[in-house]
C-alpha cells in the first residue's frame, strides 16, 4: 500500500469512529411552543427552549416520574393500556410493567392501569392503581404492598395522583375516572371523591371531600402548602390548602380559576410540580401553565394538547410532559422542589 493510500484510510476511519460522531446526541420533533404573560418566565424558561416529542402513540400518557439510578430514566404510565413505560436517553422506550393498575380477569373500565406515580423516601415506586383502586408501593426487587384500599371499611374509587411528603407520609386523591361507568358506577362505596394522607404508621385520613373532581397535588417547597387540582369543566381550579403541623389541611383558598380557559383550550387541570422557589409547573387547558407563588399566571408551555401531568427529570433542571398520545420534554432554567 502506497503511503498517500494508507493516509487516506486513516481520516476516513477517524471519520468514522471518533466518539463525537459516534455519541451525537438524537434529534427530535418539537410541538408547541412557550407562550409568554410575564416577564419573570424568562427566569425559568429560555427563549429558545423548544418542546421536543420523545416518544408518541399513547392513549393516555400520565404520572412521569424520574428514577436517579444509574444514568436515570423517566417512568410514566399509560392508564388505558394498564402499563408503566420506561424512557431513557440511550435505549428509548420500553415496557417497565404490566399490569400497572388492574391485575383482574378480562376487561375493567376504559382506564384500568396505574395513573400517578412517584418516589418514597426510600425510592420505591408508589402508584394510584385504578382498576385495583388502591395506592401501592413496589420495591425494586419486585415486592408489592399496599398502602391504601379502604377509608372506613370503605373502597376507594380510583386513586388518581400521589405526593409523598418528607416525614413518609402519602397524600392522594381519588376521583371516579377508573371506574367502569364512572360516577354511576354501581360498585361505588364512597359517596364523593376525596383527598386522603396516609400517615408512616398507615393511618388514613380523609383531608377533605369539597371538591367534585381532585385530580393533581404538589407540595410548596416549604411543605406548608398543598395545592390539588379540580379537573371539573364547571369550576376548573388549583386550589391552596395550608398545612397543619399534623398533616391536615386547613381551609383552602382557590388560588387560580381557570373555567374560562376550557372552552378554547383542551384539557382540564391535573398534575402539577412546584420548582425550588415555590413557582407552579401546572398542567391544564393547552398546556402547563406555570404561576408565581403569589398566583400570578407566567405564561403557558403551550403543547396544545390535552396534557395530563409533568415531572422534573434529569438534574432537576428538564420538564418532562405526558400530552394525550406524546411524551415530551423541554429545558429551563430552574429546578424542581428538592433537586
Amino acid at each position: 500500500m502506497s503511503n498517500y493510500c494508507f493516509l487516506f484510510l486513516l481520516i476516513v476511519m477517524s471519520a468514522v469512529f471518533t466518539p463525537s460522531s459516534a455519541q451525537q446526541a438524537p434529534v427530535y420533533p418539537t410541538l408547541g411552543g412557550v407562550v409568554r404573560a410575564d416577564p419573570r418566565l424568562d427566569a425559568l424558561i429560555p427563549k429558545d427552549a423548544r418542546i421536543e416529542v420523545l416518544a408518541s402513540g399513547f392513549d393516555w400518557s400520565e404520572g412521569p416520574v424520574w428514577v436517579r439510578e444509574d444514568k436515570g430514566y423517566l417512568l410514566f404510565s399509560d392508564v388505558p393500556r394498564n402499563t408503566v413505560y420506561k424512557w431513557t436517553e440511550e435505549g428509548g422506550l420500553s415496557v417497565f410493567l404490566k399490569p400497572s393498575g388492574y391485575t383482574g380477569a378480562g376487561a375493567y373500565s376504559r382506564e384500568p392501569g396505574s395513573n400517578g406515580l412517584t418516589l418514597d423516601r426510600q425510592g420505591n415506586l408508589v402508584s394510584c392503581e385504578h382498576g385495583d383502586r388502591r395506592v401501592s408501593r413496589m420495591t425494586w426487587n419486585g415486592g408489592k404492598t399496599t398502602i391504601a384500599d379502604t377509608f372506613e371499611g370503605k373502597r376507594f374509587n380510583s386513586p388518581n395522583d400521589v405526593v409523598v411528603k418528607s416525614d413518609g407520609s402519602v397524600y392522594f386523591t381519588d376521583p371516579p375516572y377508573g371506574l367502569p361507568k364512572q360516577e354511576n358506577d354501581p360498585t361505588r362505596e364512597l359517596d364523593y371523591f376525596g383527598v386522603y394522607r396516609v400517615d408512616p404508621k398507615g393511618k388514613v385520613t380523609l383531608l377533605t371531600k369539597e371538591l367534585a373532581r381532585p385530580n393533581g397535588l404538589a407540595f410548596s417547597p416549604d411543605e406548608k402548602t398543598l395545592y390539588v387540582a379540580q379537573s371539573d369543566p364547571a369550576k376548573a381550579i388549583w386550589m391552596a390548602y395550608p398545612v397543619k403541623p399534623d398533616g391536615s389541611l386547613g381551609t383552602g383558598r382557590v388560588f387560580f380559576d381557570a373555567t374560562p380557559w376550557t372552552k378554547t383550550m383542551p384539557g382540564l387541570p391535573d398534575g402539577l410540580k412546584v420548582d425550588r422557589n415555590g413557582n407552579l409547573f401546572a398542567t391544564g387547558p393547552g398546556g402547563v401553565s406555570v404561576f408565581a407563588p403569589d398566583g400570578t399566571h407566567l405564561g403557558r408551555i403551550n403543547t396544545g394538547q390535552a396534557t395530563a401531568n409533568c415531572a422534573w427529570g434529569d438534574d432537576g433542571s428538564t420538564l418532562y410532559l405526558t400530552a394525550d398520545g406524546y411524551l415530551c420534554r423541554i429545558r429551563t432554567t430552574t429546578r424542581g422542589a428538592g433537586w
